[in-house]
């Protein structure tokens, strides 16, 4: 995760010159330079709180206006700059090739995810249906499970065709760094799954995250429109807001 900074208006003269790039790291470290000075200082400062917001800033700076600007070197001008957020690629993995799960991949192809689609049945998860996938996996959910490293930019929605499926996912979901993990299904189906988990063991504390029944409450009844509740909710995940009631009674 990083920001970066770029200069795209300048008047008069300026230590730097249009187009100069400055890229912040999340650890505050920078590479290029926008000329240095106060004015980097500033940006730097405005970068760190982009990396946190997620979302993009333009700040102006007048340097014949304001004498801390002035080092000497500067004849005097203006300039503004662009500062947007830098990210991994989301990658969204669907665990379940049925409608929800085809309606879902098409629109968060259309929103700019990376999306793998797993299913245990090849008539189903194949790339006649799924083109435009990062990957589709035929599999044994387990087997399937086995193979992926989910870490904090990954989404991974459980929408398999039955409660034992959608069980062994969640189980080896909620041990993974995964951002997002949701499940579909109704309220009384994702409560009876965590008590089975809980009851075998596991600490009802790792469940806390999980969003079930996945998505924003919008009063979606087809596979269309509960495809647009879920990605609703993973795009307000992406950029750090709260937006819209959440249906979810297991994750916060």
């Amino acid at each position: 995760m990083g920001a970066l900074a770029t200069i795209v208006a300048v008047r008069g003269s300026i230590p730097s010159f249009q187009t100069a790039k400055m890229l912040v790291r999340d650890d505050g470290s920078i590479a290029g330079t926008i000329g240095g000075g106060c004015v980097e200082a500033e940006v730097w400062e405005a970068a760190r709180e982009v990396i946190a917001s997620g979302r993009p800033r333009m700040l102006h700076f007048d340097l014949n206006q304001n004498p801390k600007y002035d080092t000497g070197l500067v004849c005097g001008g203006s300039l503004e700059i662009f500062i947007e957020p830098v990210a991994p690629p989301a990658r969204l993995t669907i665990f379940g090739a049925g409608h929800v799960g085809f309606e879902l991949y098409k629109a968060a192809v259309n929103a700019k995810f990376e999306v793998t689609v797993v299913d245990d049945r090849e008539a189903y998860a194949n790339r006649e249906r799924y083109p435009e996938a990062r990957a589709v996996i035929a599999q044994p959910f387990e087997a399937a499970c086995a193979g992926l490293t989910p870490g904090e930019h990954d989404y991974l929605l459980i929408v398999t065709r039955g409660h034992h499926d959608d069980m062994r996912v969640l189980r080896w979901a909620v041990g993974t760094e995964a951002g997002y993990i949701g499940m579909v299904g109704s309220r009384r189906k994702a409560i009876s799954i965590v008590k089975e988990l809980t009851a075998e063991g596991m600490d009802a504390a790792r469940f806390e995250r999980v969003h079930s029944p996945a998505g924003l409450d919008i009063g979606s009844v087809t596979p269309e429109e509960i495809a647009v509740s879920i990605l609703a909710e993973m795009i307000a995940q992406r950029r750090r807001v709260e937006s819209g009631r959440k249906l979810s009674v297991v994750g916060k």
